[in-house]
């Protein structure tokens, strides 16, 4: 039987690639894994756990996933980032901070049951849920 853990990985194809490893690396503090030529166009980010692959549309591995996404054609609904144990208060302040727009804590059901998350959106318009881990 199998059972999943956590996520590995997400891929999102954009054609603002340092925009989107720049919201990555500085709102929420991802690391530069690995990257490979432009030619190939990945950039891999550590997300705790998991791997953020940010993907060239005009390269290699980019032009396999069809047309670029925009604010209407996004490659995903959204993704949901567990994040560490952090006040509504200082989580919102840090988005601010960074020029993030958010929506509203809400309770929502998630790997872990039900609890509060926040919806927030990428360079891209990739819809980022964020769900702090209780303390």
């Amino acid at each position: 039987m199998i059972r999943v853990r956590q996520i590995d990985h997400i891929v999102l194809r954009t054609n603002l690639v340092e925009e989107m490893v720049r919201f990555y690396e500085e709102v929420l503090v991802c690391s530069i894994e690995r990257q490979t030529t432009p030619e190939t166009g990945l950039t891999q980010l550590r997300a705790g756990d998991a791997l953020i692959d940010i993907v060239a549309v005009d390269s290699e591995l980019g032009r396999a996933g069809g047309g670029p996404p925009g604010r209407t054609e996004n490659n995903i609904d959204h993704f949901c980032l567990q994040i560490e144990a952090m006040s509504e208060d200082k989580l919102h302040a840090w988005l601010e901070a960074h020029g993030v727009i958010r929506g509203a804590f809400e309770t929502r059901y998630g790997a872990n049951g039900f609890g509060p998350s926040i919806y927030i959106q990428d360079p891209d318009g990739n819809t980022i849920e964020l769900r702090p881990l209780n303390p």
